[in-house]
């Protein structure tokens, strides 16, 4: 984390961001109330054939039918296979999204359409209070906090019928749909960063709930289930500020979860596993113009150029825009010519600074897809593919720093006695 700027970690904890009202790492798309499928993205990277979408008479309700197990999920891979000896691996990008809650900004279908355009999958980190109408707050039980707060907004009706149509869009054109809890708090004695392992297991119970009864919830009966069965769907999320990861994952492990997504200043190489979880964390990128580096997530990249106003001087914009495309686009491009570590980005949907986050996003994105190797893939599919990876593989890759080639390249790096040790010199800057 050396070399990151202090401002780069606002993801990590509260700082001046509390002042504004954005928790941390961001409002996830909604204010609060009453204040200001793919081939080349799957993970084996193969053609294989593809699922076809299911028809409402495959679907099987879930309890009140908020849910329905529709079977396979459509437009996914075919099963991922361990490298072979020598082989180049591929090149990995994870974007997603905190909150996923769609608030009549467009962004969600947006990014949707910008996905199925490029082959890529994404995963979409639920914010479960998006699913529960205003009026049943007091459903929300948040620990260490009163009943029905929420430090983001609740929905308009209005709003969740469209995060409804979204999510259920995402899921069936092979998005992940995993979770980022519920009431998203950042600071005082209420913070995440507080909460015990039976606490984070309350919330998540909470969450789950919000998603597979909001029929029940909302009286909306006509309305189609979300088309997968959650307690199956659900195997990982990213924690509110990224804070309370350590005793989330006890509770994380607990449920069966593969991978969590809530470590903040990690640095671009292979992942690990920590408590048997794979932990796939925001990364420390090139930043244009500085020495530091700064956290590959919209907020972050915000909070070192207004300085944490989701509204800076309008002039600044189109500099701003350059500097965190190029920043995303440095991240990405150091990692595929050299140790090919898997680069993770996250985002809300938002329109800070004139919306040119997103704008940097899809730029970033349109740059990456469509390279050799590139694979623009969802948390879930990568998890797939680290799964069946040999062991001393992995051990071999993780041998390689931030921005460091193989010796000898990847075919000699990755022969057979080459992997049998971890040790020697792994690389050449």
């Amino acid at each position: 984390m050396r070399g990151i700027s202090r401002r780069g970690l606002l993801g990590a904890g509260v700082g001046a961001a509390a002042a504004l009202g954005i928790a941390g790492c961001g409002t996830d798309g909604a204010e609060k109330k009453g204040s200001s499928g793919p081939a080349q993205g799957g993970g084996s990277g193969t053609d294989g054939p593809v699922t076809p979408a299911p028809t409402k008479e495959d679907a099987r309700p879930i309890g009140d039918g908020s849910t329905a197990d529709t079977g396979k999920q459509p437009h996914q891979p075919d099963a991922p296979v361990p490298l072979e000896p020598g082989q180049t691996p591929p090149q990995f990008v994870v974007f997603s999204w905190d909150g996923a809650g769609e608030v009549g900004n467009g962004l969600f279908p947006r990014f949707l359409d910008l996905a199925k355009n490029h082959d890529a999958a994404m995963t979409f980190f639920l914010s479960g209070v998006y699913l529960l109408p205003e009026s049943k707050k007091d459903l929300y039980r948040p620990p260490n906090n009163r009943v029905g707060a929420s430090d983001i907004g609740y929905l308009t009706d209005d709003h969740i019928k469209d995060t409804l149509k979204n999510v259920r869009r995402a899921w069936l054109e092979g998005h992940e749909i995993g979770t980022h809890f519920n009431g998203h708090f950042c600071g005082g004695s209420g913070s995440v960063a507080n909460w015990t392992p039976a606490q984070w297991q309350s919330e998540i119970d909470q969450a789950m709930g919000f998603v597979t009864r909001w029929k029940t919830n909302t009286g909306w009966t006509d309305l189609d289930p979300l088309p997968f069965d959650y307690s199956k769907e659900l195997v990982g999320g990213r924690t509110p500020c990224l804070l309370g990861r350590d005793n989330l994952l006890p509770t994380a492990k607990r449920l069966g979860w593969r991978y969590d997504a809530s470590s903040p200043g990690g640095i671009q190489t292979w992942p690990v596993k920590r408590q048997d979880i794979w932990d796939f964390p925001l990364q420390a990128v090139p930043f244009p113009g500085h020495s530091f580096e700064v956290l590959s997530m919209d907020y972050n990249i915000l909070a070192n150029q207004s300085k944490n106003s989701t509204k800076g001087m309008p002039s600044r914009y189109p500099g701003w825009r350059k500097q965190a495309t190029e920043a995303l686009i440095a991240g990405f491009t150091r990692a595929y010519e050299t140790n090919r570590a898997p680069f993770f980005v996250g985002n809300h949907f938002e329109q800070w600074n004139g919306g040119i986050y997103m704008d940097a996003v899809e730029e970033a994105l349109k740059a990456m897809a469509g390279k050799k190797d590139v694979r623009l893939v969802s948390f879930r599919q990568f998890t797939d593919w680290m799964d069946v990876q040999d062991p001393l593989v992995l051990d071999r890759l993780r041998g390689l720093g931030v921005g460091q080639k193989p010796a000898g390249g990847w075919n000699s790096y990755l022969r057979p006695a080459a992997t049998g040790t971890a040790s020697g010199t792994p690389a050449t800057p």
